[in-house]
């Protein structure tokens, strides 16, 4: 799909169709674990994960619309450490995506149990995609080891581990490259394995979401300093106590930073001969506002 518009809102339409079908028994009594989970997970958001996974299917030959299961189930991933990322007890923030964080409508206990639900659900739900025993097999492997100790929960446990701390270059890098970027190669790696990618694609996969991964992050902590709340939905300026890239080079640096990153994911992809849509989401994301 050489139309980046076109490709994206095709993708989310059907991310948000899938999203929509889920958790809606209303007939069980855990009905308000369910509203929960559903509050969060259809609160909008740039879908990013998902779309990276439909278009790295699409791209290494597969039937991207077959990997919307594995795709949606990245985004339930995601969903649930927003959940957690916002309760008192990590970021306490009030909002997210323009409304209230969850526990600040179901209470702390339960948005505690809508992210694990969402986790959970998220196996379930790739376990259950149609694709062959040993591609699904691989695909839960990705996603346990990025989501896990090895992963983006390893790299929120050195995130908290280094506030009010000044930590080392590698020690940043460290954190947000498990924190942020593991849950992004995670997407660009399922998609590339359900479209039944080499070797080589697997590894641009990787390399790509490497790339792109640490430039979103810098974006991101360059927006807590200088973005618009309106426009982001959230407080900024949440950071400041803790180590970011911001804090490591500068705003300056940090722009310069990205744009290397994302020069060094669009080169990664380079064995891909439909590479327009990928390359134009780094681009977009490099200079995103919200």
């Amino acid at each position: 799909m050489n139309d980046y518009k076109t490709a994206m809102q095709t993708y989310r339409t059907a991310v948000e169709a899938f999203l929509n079908g889920c958790f809606t028994d209303d007939s069980l009594p855990q009905r308000e674990l369910l509203h929960a989970m559903r509050y969060s997970l259809l609160a909008g958001g740039k879908r990013v994960r998902p779309l990276l996974t439909l278009e790295f299917c699409r791209v290494c030959g597969g039937d991207w619309q077959a990997a919307v299961p594995f795709a949606g189930a990245m985004e339930m991933v995601h969903t649930y450490s927003l959940i957690h990322d916002d309760l008192p007890c990590m970021d306490n923030d009030d909002y997210r995506r323009g409304r209230l964080t969850n526990h600040k409508i179901f209470g702390e206990s339960m948005a505690v149990l809508a992210g694990d639900g969402l986790l959970t659900a998220a196996f379930d739900t790739a376990a259950h995609a149609k694709a062959a025993p040993e591609v699904t097999v691989r695909i839960l492997g990705v996603m346990a080891e990025s989501a896990g100790e090895k992963g983006m929960v390893g790299g929120q446990a050195l995130d908290i581990g280094g506030e009010q701390l000044t930590l080392a270059e590698d020690d940043v890098y460290t954190i947000h490259k498990l924190k942020t970027g593991a849950l992004i190669s995670a997407a660009c790696r399922v998609g590339a394995i359900a479209g039944g990618a080499s070797d080589t694609q697997l590894e641009a996969a990787r390399v790509y979401a490497e790339a792109l991964g640490l430039a979103f992050q810098i974006r991101d902590d360059m927006l807590d300093v200088l973005g618009d709340a309106d426009k982001m939905g959230k407080h900024t300026h949440m950071d400041e106590n803790k180590n970011t890239f911001v804090s490591l080079y500068g705003v300056g640096e940090c722009s310069k930073l990205i744009e290397k990153k994302t020069a060094e994911a669009v080169e990664a992809l380079a064995c891909f001969e439909d590479r327009a849509y990928l390359e134009q989401i780094a681009r977009v994301l490099a200079l995103r506002e919200f």
